[in-house]
């Protein structure tokens, strides 16, 4: 929390963490949420967190361990990408 007088300028911040184990569609409700803007700030890591995703409200970040797997995941999700020529 940053604490200001002024109850209207004062910011929290919530942090939570959890782990699941992984099966398929575990995460599609939180996913949603995000997608409707019920939830933010959301970080999706593996428990070694050398991979974060990071959903947001139209689109995604994508962090991975290594140079080459970005490069595998960006070309086997080309149709998911920015058609921006710089890739933004």
């Amino acid at each position: 929390m940053e604490d200001d007088p002024d109850p209207e300028f004062r910011t929290y911040c919530h942090l939570f963490a959890a782990r699941r184990p992984w099966r398929r569609g575990c995460i599609d409700e939180l996913l949603r949420d995000i997608a409707d803007d019920k939830a933010a700030e959301v970080l999706i890591t593996d428990t070694r967190m050398q991979r974060v995703h990071h959903p947001y409200d139209g689109c995604a970040d994508v962090f991975l361990a290594t140079s080459e797997e970005r490069d595998r995941v960006r070309d086997r999700h080309a149709d998911w990408l920015p058609s921006h020529p710089a890739g933004l």
